[in-house]
This record gives C-alpha cells, sequence and structure tokens, in this order.
C-alpha cells in the first residue's frame, strides 16, 4: 500500500498537468554533449531509447537517445545535443515525460502527488487528518497527518495500518494499531 516512490523533492510532488517529472539536469558530463541527471524516482529507469521528453519550462521536446545509471544518478544521451557547450544549455532543466507515454504504476502504487492531500480516515470513516508530508526512512514510508486539532499522527505506510488508498476519491482508509495515536 505504499506509494512507488515518485520524488525525492518537492517539485515532484505536485500533480501532473499533462506531463511527468522524472528528474533534472545537473550538468554536462564528457565533451559529446552527455548530461549528468538526478533522478526524482524509478520511473527514469524505464526510459528506453527513443523515448519522448519535455525539457525545462518551455517543455522543449527531446528524444531520448540512452540512459544509464552512474553511481548515484543517470548518464543520459539526448539526439541532437552533441558536445558539451549544448548540453550546458540544458543545465538546471527538469525532465517530463508526457504523462500519457508514462508507464503505469503497478496496481496498489501510487505517485507521491496522488497521496498527498488525502484526507486519513479510520475504519469507521471519523477524520484523522490530512496528508501533508511523506519521510522516506529505509524501511517503509511514513505518512505525515495534520489532526484537525492540531499536531501530527505518524503512519507507516504498511499494509497492517494502510487498508486502503483512494485518490478519486480524496481518502486513506487507516487501521490505527495500539501506539499510532498519541495518549490523551
Amino acid at each position: 500500500m505504499s506509494p512507488r516512490k515518485s520524488g525525492r523533492t518537492p517539485e515532484s510532488a505536485r500533480p501532473p498537468e499533462n506531463s511527468l517529472a522524472v528528474g533534472r539536469v545537473v550538468r554536462p558530463h564528457g565533451v559529446r554533449g552527455g548530461l549528468m541527471v538526478v533522478g526524482y524516482s524509478d520511473a527514469i529507469e524505464s526510459l528506453n531509447p527513443g523515448s519522448r521528453l519535455l525539457l525545462g519550462e518551455e517543455q522543449r521536446p527531446a528524444v531520448l537517445q540512452s540512459c544509464r545509471r552512474h553511481a548515484e544518478r543517470y548518464l543520459m544521451f539526448l539526439e541532437g545535443v552533441q558536445d558539451r557547450e549544448q548540453a550546458e544549455t540544458l543545465r538546471s532543466a527538469e525532465i517530463l515525460v508526457p504523462f500519457q507515454n508514462a508507464k503505469p504504476l503497478p496496481e496498489g502504487a501510487y505517485y507521491y502527488w496522488q497521496v498527498l492531500g488525502l484526507r486519513a480516515e479510520d475504519e469507521n470513516g471519523a477524520l484523522l487528518g490530512e496528508i501533508t508530508e511523506i519521510l522516506e526512512t529505509g524501511a517503509n514510508d511514513v505518512y505525515v497527518v495534520r489532526r484537525p486539532e492540531g499536531g501530527e499522527l505518524l503512519l507507516p505506510a504498511i499494509s497492517s495500518v494502510i487498508r486502503a488508498i483512494d485518490p478519486a476519491q480524496g481518502v486513506m482508509r487507516v487501521h490505527l494499531i495500539p501506539g499510532l495515536l498519541p495518549p490523551g
């Protein structure tokens, strides 16, 4: 029931209008037009040669030539970007995929932007609050719920706690196991 990692930055938590942000160009790499890219999620790994991309705020069209892991980042080559000077013009550009071309998520997986802002309710429909943040802990994500009466509730993104996520209805159903609610 946890969301598929779809972001390590606030930009990736925004809902897509017609494209999905998958990464950002950090800097040129080498002299043949290579781009060093930080991936926002594992969605970048689903890109194949020939994939249509959009670059930067102006969403300039581009075609992927190749993309591979390079240490903690990705080394990407685009058609038509043949030297360091051309690559330099793309520094800091966000890399987007037209949403209709994005690889579908497996059933039960969600993008962060689909989870943020949902109402968290217990199994009886009682309002617990709104999902305001997702913390990446390593073992599992943790949903931060802002309580209507103030304070926060931390919900581990595990199946014994998160019973259902329904972005269309704007709700997450939660089973409150002992210790989740603060005393009082």
